[in-house]
């Protein structure tokens, strides 16, 4: 019986948020330009969340927020970077101003995901 060799990657080297290692800096020449916005900021505070940077990506979603206060999955996402950053009480915060948006807009699949987080949160005694 024959055993088939391990395949190995050739693809170049990837951080643990699957980015490239200069993509946060790489966002970060943009801010202040004209590609700025919403979606950028949440980008930056995706990629944030990525490295580990849970402080510096809520300071990001919150500036996406100041963009679009009705983007639900930047509440989504500020909701997980605080609650990872160890802000309980505004990450629930977060979730249920983000839930209402989420109503508002009716989008259901944003609305179910961060009430699945936030009973978490509760759970674990938050609320």
């Amino acid at each position: 019986m024959e055993f088939a060799a391990p395949r190995v990657s050739v693809t170049p080297k990837r951080d643990d948020a699957g980015m490239e290692p200069d993509f946060i800096s790489r966002l970060r020449t943009q801010l202040g330009g004209p590609r700025d916005g919403a979606l950028l900021r949440f980008s930056l505070g995706n990629a944030l969340l990525g490295q580990g940077d849970a402080g510096g990506a809520a300071v990001a979603l919150r500036e996406a927020l100041a963009f679009d206060p009705h983007y639900s999955a930047a509440w989504k996402l500020l909701g997980r970077a605080l609650a990872e950053d160890g802000d309980t009480a505004a990450a629930i915060a977060a979730f249920e101003h983000g839930i209402a948006v989420a109503r508002a807009r009716g989008d259901e699949q944003a609305m179910k995901e961060m009430g699945v987080f936030l009973r978490r949160l509760q759970k674990q005694g938050g609320a």
